[in-house]
């Protein structure tokens, strides 16, 4: 048993001095000279006649104050359905995201990896037609956030429901160089984790990194950057799942052995990323391939989420409120009917 609004609890001495006062108020009487003519009359109904209205009165006046306190009981077998999702786009913009290998279109012209990852996130957020027919939804009623990241990662835009904002702000993003080069993805869940708490515990959130990289970012400091893995286990103990997408294609046919086991490690490594949160990983070598993953992720967040946190309450204040009305209307009748008595 709980209660809404127990402030009100405080109201419960209120009704017993109610009665308190009512038993002890003066009240007007009449004298006579002989009362022999009453010894006729049954007795019994004067002690009913001074307590009964009392009584009801207090009682009514406690039915008052429970039904004010809204007393529930929780229904905890029945669950109900989370509203919206929260989701976290966590993009790299290091400087190998500007290489023009992703073929897009009929004629498979070059696109960089960065435009065409724009793209397909935009067809995935507000919705419309893929260039083969294909149609999204859109998530209106999503909250999304950016982060992007090269080797430090920032929060480009926290979460929010106006979705034109948002690709307004992905669509200026240019790759990094310089000292901000580099590949930062421990760092950055650990951002998108941030971003999505600010949806609150009972809300759904999920994150998709995009990567075509290694995490290359290994500075030996005090506040050294988090490894992939780590970062990783601080999604999974929150219940985040980390889709991950690797974008970075596969190694050139005449590529060194060590480049082919970098980039070979840089996909197990997102392989891992997304088995820990119970997610999925993928592998996106163009602009179709893109809009694949981002159609299965679509598809797979748009089941019904049940949470523990919300419960339907069984509400007992009506008949509070109704048990009020009834001792009253009883006391008033009985008062003006066998409870009568004279001044």
């Amino acid at each position: 048993m709980g209660f809404a609004n127990p402030e009100f609890l405080a109201l419960l001495p209120a009704p017993v001095l109610l009665v308190w006062w009512w038993v002890r108020r003066r009240r007007p009487a009449l004298r006579y000279s002989d009362v022999r003519l009453f010894d006729g009359l049954p007795r019994g109904r004067g002690g009913w006649a001074k307590w009964g209205g009392v009584v009801l009165r207090g009682l009514a006046g406690l039915a008052a104050v429970l039904a004010a306190a809204g007393p529930h009981v929780p229904d905890l077998t029945t669950r109900l359905p989370a509203e919206g999702i929260a989701i976290a786009l966590v993009v790299d913009v290091s400087g190998s995201m500007a290489t023009p290998d992703f073929p897009t279109g009929p004629d498979k012209s070059p696109e960089t990896r960065l435009d065409a990852a724009k793209q397909a996130f935009r067809l995935f957020a507000v919705g419309g037609n893929a260039p083969d027919g294909t149609h999204f939804e859109g998530r209106p009623r999503d909250q999304l956030a950016l982060v992007t990241f090269a080797a430090v990662p920032q929060t480009t835009c926290p979460l929010t429901l106006n979705h034109s904002v948002l690709l307004t702000v992905l669509d200026a993003q240019k790759p990094e160089g310089g000292t901000n080069n580099g590949t930062n993805i421990g760092d950055a869940i650990a951002e998108g984790v941030i971003r999505l708490d600010a949806a609150g515990p009972n809300c759904k959130k999920v994150l998709i990194l995009l990567s075509d990289g290694e995490h290359n970012i290994f500075v030996d400091r005090p506040d050294r950057p988090l490894l992939p893995e780590p970062a990783a286990q601080l999604a999974a103990n929150l219940h985040i799942p980390v889709y991950t997408i690797d974008c970075g294609g596969d190694p050139r046919a005449d590529a060194k052995p060590e480049e082919i086991k970098q980039r070979t490690e840089g996909r197990e490594v997102l392989q891992r990323v997304a088995a820990q949160t119970n997610a999925r990983a993928f592998v996106a070598n163009s602009a179709d391939d893109l809009r694949t993953v981002y159609r299965e992720i679509d598809a797979l967040e748009r089941q019904p989420v049940e949470t523990f946190r919300f419960r339907r309450y069984h509400e007992f204040y009506p008949w509070c409120a109704v048990a009020a009305v009834l001792f009253l209307a009883v006391a008033g009748l009985m008062e003006r009917t066998w409870w009568r008595v004279g001044p």
